[in-house]
């Protein structure tokens, strides 16, 4: 689109490892769900309004290095509490980051002006079992950074399989504890929610901004 082509629609995910795992869960899947979800949008010979970009983050596991330093360099400079030029371009930001499992919602980070879009968008893919849009905030990944300057940063809602009782930062997270079936059905949602905020006529709502005249923002 002539007029939004310069607008962007972002999915990410971290490839960086923990101890002697391949880090596979945590978060190779959410890297190889971005992929795919794109690879399909591509697939399907659709055109998106706005450019979706991609984003393999570094350094997650140290403090979101890469993924604040992106947002510092291009969105928000929180040091400097200055806006960059493409602050006002950003229409969403959906991070992969909770091992494998299905995807079951999405996490609307108290911004409740986006639950109806959500719901609106999750109302294709409820044969999936993805049906639930949460005001609840979720934390400890990428898209923290976007959210604590006021764009609109998001994370999905996933079975928690055996993420936390058994790959998270252990030597067993490895290829072999992906489930495809799992990982297909979340490219699939990845993939339309994508093409949804790319297509939308609006950018998606946002919380404010933090104060670019020295006043308090929230911090992830």
């Amino acid at each position: 689109d002539k007029k939004l082509k310069a607008e962007l629609v972002m999915l990410g995910g971290h490839f960086d490892t923990w101890h002697s795992g391949t880090g596979a869960t945590d978060d190779g899947a959410g890297c190889a769900v971005a992929f795919e979800a794109v690879r399909i949008l591509k697939a399907l010979g659709v055109q998106p309004r706005r450019t979706i970009r991609l984003a393999m983050w570094d350094a997650e596991e140290q403090g979101f290095v890469g993924s604040r330093g992106y947002v510092a360099n291009h969105f928000f400079d929180r040091g400097k509490k200055e806006k960059k030029p493409d602050y006002d371009k950003l229409a969403a930001y959906f991070n992969f980051d909770n091992g494998s499992g299905k995807i079951r919602g999405i996490y609307a980070q108290n911004n409740s002006a986006v639950v109806p879009i959500f719901e609106a968008w999750l109302e294709p893919v409820k044969d999936l079992g993805a049906a639930t849009v949460t005001l609840r905030n979720t934390g400890g990944t990428d898209h923290l950074p976007f959210d604590g300057v006021g764009l609109p940063g998001f994370q999905f809602v996933q079975d928690e399989l055996d993420y936390n009782s058994a790959t998270h930062h252990t030597n067993a997270d490895v290829y072999e504890r992906l489930v495809p079936k799992d990982m297909i059905q979340n490219a699939v949602i990845v993939a339309s929610f994508a093409y949804n905020a790319a297509n939308r006529s609006d950018k998606l709502p946002r919380k404010p901004a933090p104060s670019t005249a020295g006043g308090r923002g929230r911090r992830p």
